[in-house]
């Protein structure tokens, strides 16, 4: 038997924490496993005396790398067990960092398919984070969430789990503070919470279970051991007074044991490209999988800089002289049932190496430590088990890494933290320089270290004369740096403020809690310009509709009075269908659902559906609006705005009416792109409408085709505000779309005399109101799209070949007379009352109206096919001088 399995019979009996127990009091209360997994040790910390040292972290003790993966891998398989394979698949892993970011990446890869992000106390220029926590008992207590897929944390959906990973649950409250914070954003029906042991008393115990209760989720726990820790009264005190006493007898840190330092030598990895250095972004099962692929040919390079390394080194220059001072409760680990390949591995390395010194044979180093740093805990032990796995027999390899945490070190084998080396922070932290430390590290014999950083920590503080690299040369025979890139995500290009919504009075005549305007104001610059001017532009190609602005219609008496009729006679009738949609939106889309209208026709529409959640459910639903622009989309900015203060599940889009759906096809394809190129996901492009006479969606109040009388009128019955507009040189990639504010049309406006109006009549439609929903709710409501294809009919059967240029229904018909140039007006015979002011409209624009049978709208407009200015026929031929149309459309600014 070689020296070194004797010494193995007889070193290490004395547990790792007596030394603790015995001045203080603390003690371990639970099965006998909690003393294989843990020792203790005494914090430098003002809020906990005591520190729980895992033997199986591979944080301060050092560590076989495949038990310390081999741990965190073996509580991954019993939550997919849990789980069930497909629940596994949508799960998500979040590892706290610093301690457990390794261990939660193995618990990620015993879940085999799920991503992987930890948290981080690393800010990260051009990263927004996506949340954070506290941890309230540790001596760094802001963690951040800065995952590169903003929605990583969202999961599958309400229905995914989310597996929490510590190294130890003692009193829970970092695990409330996460589920709390989370669950606000994402909540979800399950988390299962991951730790190398639970050392919570009762208490905790009972304050987890009513949280859980309280959320209404389910925990559950997967934990390797469980019990208590003991702690007598006044133990922080006692605990601080013992730190002091021995910090003034031992040097801070251990001092050099070797003659001359080692080298140090710079191996490329050869790391495989796109793929993340940890966590700290998100890791997914991809990454996994390109990881895996690469870890042999990294292990060879490494090997092959410790085969060409000096022989021997180590604290005693090739002698086992130091072999007693390996940390306490090593070896009897490495003898436990759950690991004993780790003890036949350390008695076959014992063996080759009593051979080759007998036979007088070079060899590799003989014990090799893998150093990780800080968080970055996973790649090192990655390259830590292959290296193991690669070496065999011929070289023992432990892992562990460097740690923020300030902890006392004591030179006895009763205590967990043997030796401390001391060195200066040489990532330029965010929090300012200070101290760092690797624990165990000196005095253990290691004849290699491989110091294993990310790219960002690789700087001068880490090559200095007291930084970690020359700290390490005093005590080892040769010194390996081997650097991962640090992942960079791909930039979000996003301003540093958004810009916030506008409100009334300043912007529109609404009350400021009516809708808040996601619009910049334009209402200084000179924007309007005669109908014909901007049709024949529009249709030459030289401008789109939405670069300018028509010049304001300012309706004559007689067409006042016809919408104040036509408002009187129809306000029941949209206050039915205001109710209607509204309640459909609470049932299916609720209980709170973000109203965004689409300016301007949905917004007074966005009001009274406001409005009547109000008036019958005392909600008070958030309203914006929001522009949308036929051939260039939905305003990106005002998304981002509204995904940065809502959960974009919870947007419902409104506007007033469909014609042909082009809106509706509009804004599916508008939040495709948004999220293709990196906007938030999750905004659902349903529209829901006050009417539906196209047949284009399935949320809506009704889908007859009938008067609304805020389509007879433009700014003076939508707040003041103009249609909005989008133009390069007002408009910036960070900036809202535009729109005016027209405030010397104020005697004019019946804004809130429309909205007043209609919300009179919710009392008298309640009952016709929860009728027709509960009618609707059963119903088969998929869009029929009917309205579309008699547009391409009537296309082509009046020879127009572009559908842009029909407008069906009496809403877009409306528009087609006060803003473009029309051609003629189709109109359903027998359309009666709600065709008046079409029928006045025309006439004062001295253009045709059609009757026809088999419409489905009660009228269609269609827009001149080939405008010229004075063309009134589909060939685009000039008509004689005086007529309405050929004089620039006089008739309609002077009526």
């Amino acid at each position: 038997m070689s020296e070194r399995a004797t010494r193995e019979e007889t070193v290490n009996v004395v547990w790792s924490g007596n030394w603790v127990a015995e001045r203080l009091g603390v003690a371990l209360e639970g099965g006998d496993e909690l003393g294989d997994l843990l020792g203790l040790a005494l914090r430098r910390n003002p809020k906990r005396a005591h520190l729980l040292v895992s033997n199986v972290l591979g944080k301060h003790v050092p560590q076989l790398p495949s038990v310390v993966h081999g741990a965190g891998y073996e509580l991954g398989e019993r939550v997919r067990a849990l789980l069930g394979p497909q629940e596994a698949r949508r799960a998500v892993v979040l590892g706290y960092a610093e301690t457990a970011t390794g261990l939660g990446h193995a618990v990620a890869d015993g879940l085999r398919d799920a991503p992987y992000l930890h948290s981080t106390r690393r800010p990260v220029a051009g990263v927004a984070p996506a949340g954070g926590f506290e941890e309230s008992h540790s001596h760094a207590t802001s963690h951040l969430l800065l995952p590169e897929d903003r929605d990583l944390l969202a999961g599958g959906g309400p229905a995914s789990t989310l597996v929490l990973v510590d190294d130890e649950f003692s009193t829970g409250n970092t695990v409330l503070n996460t589920v709390r914070a989370l669950h606000a954003l994402h909540p979800r029906e399950r988390y299962v919470i991951v730790a190398l042991v639970d050392m919570r008393s009762p208490a905790d115990r009972d304050r987890l279970t009513a949280f859980a209760a309280e959320i209404g989720a389910r925990v559950d726990l997967v934990t390797r051991a469980a019990g208590t820790v003991a702690l007598p009264d006044g133990v922080l005190e006692r605990g601080q007074a013992l730190v002091a006493e021995q910090e003034a007898r031992v040097p801070a840190s251990a001092p050099p044991s070797v003659p001359v330092p080692a080298r140090v030598t710079r191996v490329a990895l050869d790391w495989p490209t796109g793929v993340p250095d940890g966590g700290r972004h998100g890791f997914t099962p991809d990454h996994r999988a390109a990881l895996e692929a690469a870890l042999p040919a990294m292990a060879e390079r490494i090997a092959a800089a410790l085969d060409g390394g000096a022989p021997g080194g180590g604290d005693d220059h090739g002698q086992d002289g130091d072999r007693d001072r390996i940390p306490a409760g090593e070896h009897d680990r490495d003898r436990s049932p759950a690991r004993g390949q780790g003890q036949d591995r350390v008695r076959d390395q014992d063996r080759v190496r009593d051979q080759d010194r007998d036979q007088g044979r070079v060899r590799a180093p003989r014990r090799v430590l893998v150093l990780g740093f800080e968080e970055l805990m996973y790649a090192p032990l990655r390259l830590g088990t292959a290296l193991e796995e690669l070496l065999g027999a011929r070289a023992e390899v432990r892992y562990s890494t460097t740690t923020r945490s300030p902890v006392l070190a004591v030179d006895d084998p009763g205590y967990a933290i043997r030796t401390r080396l001391v060195f200066p922070a040489h990532d330029d932290p965010a929090d300012g320089p200070g101290d760092r430390y690797a624990y165990n590290v000196a005095g253990a014999g290691f004849d290699a270290v491989v110091a294993v950083v990310d790219s960002t920590a690789d700087t001068p503080a880490l090559h200095a004369p007291d930084g970690l690299l020359a700290r390490l040369a005093e005590h080892t025979g040769q010194v390996l740096l081997a650097v991962v890139p640090s992942y960079t995500p791909t930039p979000v290009q996003e301003p540093a403020v958004l810009p916030e919504p506008l409100r009334g009075p300043d912007f529109s005549s609404y009350a400021p809690d009516e809708v808040g305007w996601l619009l910049q104001d334009l209402s200084d610059t000179e924007l309007e310009a005669p109908t014909e001017e901007r049709e024949e532009a529009i249709q030459s190609g030289g401008a789109h509709y939405a670069e300018s602005l028509p010049v304001e219609y300012q309706p004559s008496p007689a067409y006042q009075a016809l919408f104040t009729a036509a408002l009187e006679t129809s306000a029941a009738r949209i206050a039915r269908a205001v109710g209607t949609v509204t309640e459909t939106v609470l049932a299916e889309r609720g209980p709170r659902p973000v109203l965004v209208s689409l300016a301007r026709a949905g917004t007074p529409v966005g009001v009274l559906m406001r409005r009547w959640a109000r008036h019958r459910h005392g909600l008070d639903l958030p309203h914006y609006a929001i522009s949308i622009v036929r051939g260039r989309g939905i305003d990106a900015t005002a998304l981002r705005w509204l995904a940065a203060h809502h959960d974009p599940a919870d947007v419902v889009f409104v506007d007033g009416w469909t014609g042909k759906g082009a809106i509706t096809r509009e804004l599916a394809a508008a939040v495709e792109v948004f999220e293709a190129s990196g906007g938030p996901a999750g905004f659902d492009p349903e529209i829901a409408v006050l009417a539906d006479p196209g047949g284009c969606v399935r949320t809506y109040g009704t889908r007859e085709d009938f008067l609304i009388p805020s389509a007879c009128l433009n700014s003076t019955v939508s707040g003041l505000i103009s249609r909005t507009v989008l133009r390069a040189d007002l408009v910036g990639p960070d900036d809202f779309h535009g729109g005016k504010f027209y405030r010397e049309l104020a005697a004019s406006d019946v804004s809130n005399h429309f909205l007043d109006t209609v919300a009179a009549r919710f009392d008298d439609v309640a009952a016709e109101v929860d009728d027709a929903t509960k009618e609707l709710l059963a119903a088969d409501r998929a869009p029929t799209w009917e309205g579309w294809a008699a547009v391409e009919r009537i296309s082509e059967e009046y020879g127009i070949h572009d559908v842009n240029l029909v407008k069906p229904g009496v809403g877009e018909t409306t528009r087609v007379l006060l803003r473009r140039v029309p051609w003629k007006i189709l109109a359903r015979r027998g359309a009666g009352p709600d065709l008046e002011h079409i029928r006045l409209l025309a006439e004062q624009r001295g253009v045709p109206v059609e009757e026809v049978d088999d419409l489905p709208y009660s009228c269609v407009g269609l827009i001149h096919p080939r405008f010229t200015r004075g063309a009134t026929g589909a060939d685009g031929k000039a008509v004689a001088a005086g007529s309405p149309v050929a004089d620039g459309g006089e008739a309609v600014r002077e009526a």
